[in-house]
Protein backbone atom coordinates (compact mmCIF):
# COMPACT_ATOMS: atom_id res chain seq x y z
CA UNK A 1 0.00 0.00 0.00
CA UNK A 2 1.00 3.03 -1.34
CA UNK A 3 2.54 5.70 2.01
CA UNK A 4 0.10 8.45 0.91
CA UNK A 5 -2.93 6.01 0.97
CA UNK A 6 -2.47 5.24 4.64
CA UNK A 7 -1.60 8.80 5.45
CA UNK A 8 -4.95 10.02 3.65
CA UNK A 9 -6.58 6.99 5.69
CA UNK A 10 -4.89 8.38 8.81
CA UNK A 11 -6.20 11.42 8.35
CA UNK A 12 -9.79 10.72 7.73
CA UNK A 13 -10.44 8.17 10.97
CA UNK A 14 -8.87 10.98 12.91
CA UNK A 15 -10.64 13.82 11.72
CA UNK A 16 -14.33 11.76 11.62
CA UNK A 17 -13.02 10.72 15.34
CA UNK A 18 -13.15 14.77 16.13
CA UNK A 19 -16.08 15.34 14.92
CA UNK A 20 -17.71 12.40 16.73
CA UNK A 21 -16.99 13.98 19.70
CA UNK A 22 -13.72 12.26 21.00
CA UNK A 23 -10.89 13.91 22.74
CA UNK A 24 -8.17 12.21 20.55
CA UNK A 25 -7.40 9.62 18.59
CA UNK A 26 -3.90 7.87 18.09
CA UNK A 27 -3.06 4.25 15.81
CA UNK A 28 -0.44 1.73 16.67
CA UNK A 29 0.20 -1.93 14.92
CA UNK A 30 -1.49 -4.49 15.95
CA UNK A 31 1.05 -7.02 17.31
CA UNK A 32 1.45 -8.76 21.07
CA UNK A 33 2.37 -6.90 24.03
CA UNK A 34 5.76 -8.25 25.01
CA UNK A 35 6.34 -5.71 27.68
CA UNK A 36 2.40 -6.06 29.21
CA UNK A 37 2.93 -9.99 29.42
CA UNK A 38 5.22 -10.58 32.08
CA UNK A 39 3.65 -7.59 34.21
CA UNK A 40 -0.07 -9.07 33.69
CA UNK A 41 1.24 -12.36 34.74
CA UNK A 42 2.81 -11.05 38.06
CA UNK A 43 -0.32 -9.36 39.00
CA UNK A 44 -1.80 -11.86 37.93
CA UNK A 45 -0.14 -14.62 40.32
CA UNK A 46 0.15 -11.80 43.23
CA UNK A 47 -4.02 -12.29 43.48
CA UNK A 48 -4.19 -8.43 42.24
CA UNK A 49 -7.38 -8.80 40.90
CA UNK A 50 -9.36 -10.37 43.86
CA UNK A 51 -12.67 -11.71 43.05
CA UNK A 52 -12.34 -10.03 39.32
CA UNK A 53 -11.95 -13.56 38.14
CA UNK A 54 -12.68 -12.78 34.45
CA UNK A 55 -9.34 -11.12 34.42
CA UNK A 56 -7.86 -14.48 34.19
CA UNK A 57 -9.63 -15.48 31.18
CA UNK A 58 -8.52 -14.92 27.39
CA UNK A 59 -4.67 -14.17 28.86
CA UNK A 60 -3.32 -14.58 25.29
CA UNK A 61 -5.94 -12.59 23.75
CA UNK A 62 -5.21 -9.63 26.31
CA UNK A 63 -2.14 -9.63 25.01
CA UNK A 64 -2.50 -9.93 20.95
CA UNK A 65 -5.52 -8.08 19.48
CA UNK A 66 -4.34 -10.47 15.89
CA UNK A 67 -6.51 -13.61 18.79
CA UNK A 68 -9.20 -11.11 18.61
CA UNK A 69 -9.83 -10.01 15.50
CA UNK A 70 -8.93 -12.30 12.45
CA UNK A 71 -6.61 -10.67 10.24
CA UNK A 72 -6.06 -7.34 12.67
CA UNK A 73 -3.70 -4.94 11.35
CA UNK A 74 -4.20 -1.93 13.10
CA UNK A 75 -6.03 -0.67 16.81
CA UNK A 76 -7.27 2.99 16.73
CA UNK A 77 -7.80 4.13 20.59
CA UNK A 78 -9.73 6.41 21.37
CA UNK A 79 -9.98 8.93 24.38
CA UNK A 80 -13.68 10.38 25.04
CA UNK A 81 -13.43 13.35 27.92
CA UNK A 82 -16.14 12.81 30.68
CA UNK A 83 -14.76 15.51 33.46
CA UNK A 84 -17.31 17.20 35.00
CA UNK A 85 -18.61 20.81 34.58
CA UNK A 86 -20.10 20.62 38.24
CA UNK A 87 -19.58 18.28 41.39
CA UNK A 88 -21.38 16.69 43.56
CA UNK A 89 -22.16 18.60 46.88
CA UNK A 90 -20.00 18.97 49.63
CA UNK A 91 -21.78 17.23 51.90
CA UNK A 92 -22.32 14.14 50.22
CA UNK A 93 -21.15 10.61 49.97
CA UNK A 94 -19.14 10.13 46.45
CA UNK A 95 -19.79 8.75 43.34
CA UNK A 96 -16.90 8.67 40.74
CA UNK A 97 -17.08 11.07 38.19
CA UNK A 98 -17.24 9.29 35.49
CA UNK A 99 -21.02 7.47 36.18
CA UNK A 100 -22.64 10.91 36.64
CA UNK A 101 -24.15 10.57 33.10
CA UNK A 102 -25.75 7.65 31.24
CA UNK A 103 -23.93 4.47 30.83
CA UNK A 104 -20.29 4.98 28.77
CA UNK A 105 -20.67 1.87 27.37
CA UNK A 106 -23.68 2.44 25.56
CA UNK A 107 -22.22 6.54 24.75
CA UNK A 108 -18.81 5.02 23.08
CA UNK A 109 -20.18 1.78 21.54
CA UNK A 110 -22.79 4.03 19.54
CA UNK A 111 -20.00 6.46 18.21
CA UNK A 112 -17.82 3.93 17.03
CA UNK A 113 -20.70 1.99 15.47
CA UNK A 114 -20.24 5.30 13.45
CA UNK A 115 -16.52 5.52 13.17
CA UNK A 116 -16.83 2.09 11.56
CA UNK A 117 -19.63 2.87 9.05
CA UNK A 118 -17.41 5.94 8.76
CA UNK A 119 -14.22 3.75 7.17
CA UNK A 120 -16.60 1.45 5.57
CA UNK A 121 -17.44 4.33 3.27
CA UNK A 122 -14.87 6.31 2.89
CA UNK A 123 -11.82 2.94 2.75
CA UNK A 124 -13.96 0.31 1.77
CA UNK A 125 -15.31 -3.37 3.79
CA UNK A 126 -13.23 -3.47 6.72
CA UNK A 127 -13.23 -6.38 8.99
CA UNK A 128 -13.14 -4.93 12.89
CA UNK A 129 -14.83 -4.51 16.38
CA UNK A 130 -15.07 -1.84 18.47
CA UNK A 131 -14.11 -2.77 22.24
CA UNK A 132 -15.26 -0.39 25.02
CA UNK A 133 -13.97 -1.74 28.73
CA UNK A 134 -16.22 -4.94 28.15
CA UNK A 135 -13.85 -7.19 26.42
CA UNK A 136 -9.90 -8.75 26.73
CA UNK A 137 -8.07 -5.47 25.45
CA UNK A 138 -5.65 -3.56 27.52
CA UNK A 139 -6.96 -0.64 26.61
CA UNK A 140 -4.27 1.65 28.69
CA UNK A 141 -1.27 -0.45 27.40
CA UNK A 142 -2.71 0.10 23.30
CA UNK A 143 -3.41 4.04 23.95
CA UNK A 144 0.03 4.49 25.22
CA UNK A 145 1.45 2.75 22.41
CA UNK A 146 -0.04 5.01 20.08
CA UNK A 147 0.72 8.21 21.70
CA UNK A 148 -2.18 9.20 23.36
CA UNK A 149 -0.55 9.38 26.67
CA UNK A 150 1.72 7.77 29.08
CA UNK A 151 0.56 4.86 32.11
CA UNK A 152 1.46 7.09 35.30
CA UNK A 153 2.23 5.89 38.66
CA UNK A 154 -1.30 5.58 39.29
CA UNK A 155 -2.20 2.98 36.35
CA UNK A 156 -4.00 5.80 34.63
CA UNK A 157 -3.78 6.94 31.31
CA UNK A 158 -2.37 10.25 31.55
CA UNK A 159 -1.80 13.27 29.21
CA UNK A 160 -0.27 16.64 29.34
CA UNK A 161 -3.06 18.38 28.18
CA UNK A 162 -6.45 17.42 29.64
CA UNK A 163 -4.73 14.78 32.44
CA UNK A 164 -6.65 11.42 33.38
CA UNK A 165 -10.51 12.10 32.92
CA UNK A 166 -11.79 9.89 29.77
CA UNK A 167 -13.01 6.81 28.94
CA UNK A 168 -10.50 4.89 26.51
CA UNK A 169 -11.66 2.70 23.70
CA UNK A 170 -10.79 1.04 20.79
CA UNK A 171 -11.46 -0.62 16.83
CA UNK A 172 -9.61 -3.30 16.00
CA UNK A 173 -9.27 -3.34 12.20
CA UNK A 174 -8.07 -5.52 9.14
CA UNK A 175 -6.20 -2.49 7.40
CA UNK A 176 -2.98 -0.23 7.84
CA UNK A 177 -2.40 3.26 8.46
CA UNK A 178 0.42 5.52 9.73
CA UNK A 179 1.35 4.66 13.17
CA UNK A 180 1.75 7.06 16.28
CA UNK A 181 4.34 6.32 18.64
CA UNK A 182 4.49 6.30 22.31
CA UNK A 183 5.48 9.39 24.57
CA UNK A 184 7.53 9.58 27.68
CA UNK A 185 6.71 9.77 31.35
CA UNK A 186 6.26 12.69 32.48
CA UNK A 187 5.24 12.08 36.63
CA UNK A 188 9.12 12.57 37.26
CA UNK A 189 9.34 12.26 40.68
CA UNK A 190 5.93 12.99 41.52
CA UNK A 191 4.32 10.48 44.27
CA UNK A 192 0.98 12.41 44.89
CA UNK A 193 -1.48 9.37 44.05
CA UNK A 194 0.82 6.90 46.24
CA UNK A 195 0.62 8.85 49.61
CA UNK A 196 -2.87 9.93 48.70
CA UNK A 197 -4.38 6.72 48.31
CA UNK A 198 -5.98 6.07 51.64
CA UNK A 199 -5.95 2.29 51.17
CA UNK A 200 -2.81 1.69 49.99
CA UNK A 201 -3.91 0.54 47.07
CA UNK A 202 -1.01 1.64 44.80
CA UNK A 203 1.79 -0.50 46.68
CA UNK A 204 4.92 0.89 44.22
CA UNK A 205 4.69 3.38 41.34
CA UNK A 206 2.75 1.98 38.46
CA UNK A 207 1.31 -0.77 40.48
CA UNK A 208 -2.07 -1.47 41.73
CA UNK A 209 -3.25 -3.66 44.24
CA UNK A 210 -7.03 -4.19 42.36
CA UNK A 211 -8.42 -6.08 45.76
CA UNK A 212 -7.51 -2.55 48.06
CA UNK A 213 -8.71 -0.26 45.34
CA UNK A 214 -12.14 1.61 46.84
CA UNK A 215 -13.43 0.97 43.22
CA UNK A 216 -12.85 -2.49 43.45
CA UNK A 217 -14.81 -2.72 46.95
CA UNK A 218 -17.90 -0.50 46.08
CA UNK A 219 -18.24 -2.23 42.37
CA UNK A 220 -16.69 -5.56 41.90
CA UNK A 221 -17.06 -7.29 45.37
CA UNK A 222 -20.01 -8.98 45.87
CA UNK A 223 -19.16 -10.20 49.27
CA UNK A 224 -19.05 -8.15 52.78
CA UNK A 225 -16.75 -5.32 52.35
CA UNK A 226 -13.60 -6.46 54.91
CA UNK A 227 -13.63 -4.49 58.40
CA UNK A 228 -9.68 -3.61 57.92
CA UNK A 229 -10.83 -1.42 55.88
CA UNK A 230 -13.35 0.93 57.48
CA UNK A 231 -13.01 4.33 57.85
CA UNK A 232 -10.87 4.38 54.96
CA UNK A 233 -12.88 5.06 52.07
CA UNK A 234 -13.38 8.88 52.70
CA UNK A 235 -17.31 8.88 51.48
CA UNK A 236 -16.74 7.15 48.37
CA UNK A 237 -19.58 4.95 48.01
CA UNK A 238 -19.25 3.96 43.91
CA UNK A 239 -15.84 4.24 42.56
CA UNK A 240 -12.69 6.36 43.67
CA UNK A 241 -11.27 9.46 41.96
CA UNK A 242 -8.47 10.42 44.68
CA UNK A 243 -5.45 9.08 42.78
CA UNK A 244 -6.92 11.60 39.64
CA UNK A 245 -8.06 14.17 41.88
CA UNK A 246 -4.78 14.71 43.53
CA UNK A 247 -2.39 14.45 39.62
CA UNK A 248 -0.83 17.50 39.35
CA UNK A 249 -1.75 17.15 35.46
CA UNK A 250 -5.87 16.79 36.13
CA UNK A 251 -5.34 20.90 36.78
CA UNK A 252 -5.37 20.94 32.64
CA UNK A 253 -8.99 18.91 32.75
CA UNK A 254 -11.50 20.45 30.77
CA UNK A 255 -15.09 20.25 31.01
CA UNK A 256 -16.72 17.77 28.42
CA UNK A 257 -19.46 19.08 26.05
CA UNK A 258 -20.83 14.99 25.59
CA UNK A 259 -25.03 15.94 26.16
CA UNK A 260 -25.24 12.09 26.79
CA UNK A 261 -22.28 12.50 29.82
CA UNK A 262 -24.17 15.08 31.29
CA UNK A 263 -25.27 14.62 35.80
CA UNK A 264 -28.64 12.77 36.12
CA UNK A 265 -31.14 15.34 37.70
CA UNK A 266 -31.24 15.34 41.20
CA UNK A 267 -27.60 13.99 41.72
CA UNK A 268 -25.56 16.65 42.23
CA UNK A 269 -27.65 18.17 45.15
CA UNK A 270 -28.01 15.04 47.06
CA UNK A 271 -26.61 14.86 50.90
CA UNK A 272 -25.64 12.54 52.88
CA UNK A 273 -29.11 12.39 54.55
CA UNK A 274 -30.57 11.77 51.13
CA UNK A 275 -28.44 8.55 50.33
CA UNK A 276 -29.31 7.62 53.44
CA UNK A 277 -32.91 7.15 53.05
CA UNK A 278 -33.00 6.41 49.62
CA UNK A 279 -35.91 4.14 48.50
CA UNK A 280 -35.10 1.38 44.82
CA UNK A 281 -37.61 3.84 43.34
CA UNK A 282 -35.68 6.55 43.52
CA UNK A 283 -32.36 4.64 43.15
CA UNK A 284 -34.07 3.76 39.99
CA UNK A 285 -34.95 7.25 38.47
CA UNK A 286 -31.79 9.22 39.19
CA UNK A 287 -29.53 6.58 37.48
CA UNK A 288 -31.91 5.16 35.48
CA UNK A 289 -28.88 4.69 32.44
CA UNK A 290 -26.15 5.09 34.34
CA UNK A 291 -23.04 3.10 35.33
CA UNK A 292 -24.36 2.66 39.08
CA UNK A 293 -27.00 0.08 38.32
CA UNK A 294 -23.92 -2.21 37.97
CA UNK A 295 -23.99 -2.36 41.86
CA UNK A 296 -27.59 -2.57 42.36
CA UNK A 297 -29.76 -0.47 44.71
CA UNK A 298 -28.36 -4.00 47.07
CA UNK A 299 -24.70 -3.01 46.19
CA UNK A 300 -24.96 0.96 46.88
CA UNK A 301 -26.95 0.55 50.51
CA UNK A 302 -24.58 -1.93 51.19
CA UNK A 303 -21.92 0.48 50.54
CA UNK A 304 -23.30 3.50 52.04
CA UNK A 305 -23.97 1.32 55.43
CA UNK A 306 -20.04 0.47 55.64
CA UNK A 307 -19.54 4.15 55.35
CA UNK A 308 -21.96 4.90 58.32
CA UNK A 309 -20.41 2.04 60.51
Amino acid sequence: MSISKKATWTNLVKTEAERLGFLSCGISKAEFLEEEAPRLEKWLKKDMHGEMGYMENHFDKRLDPRLLVDGAKSVISLLLNYYPEKKQVEKSYKISKYAYGQDYHHVIKSKLRQLQEFISNEIGEVNGRAFVDSAPVLDKAWAAKSGLGWIGKNSNLLTQKVGSFYFIAELIVDIEFEYDHAVTDHCGTCTACLDACPTQAIVEPYVVDGSKCISYFTIELKNEIPNEFQGKFEDWMFGCDICQDVCPWNRFSQPHQEPLLMPAPDLLSMTKSDWDEISEEVFRKVFKKSAVKRTKFSGLTRNIKFLKK
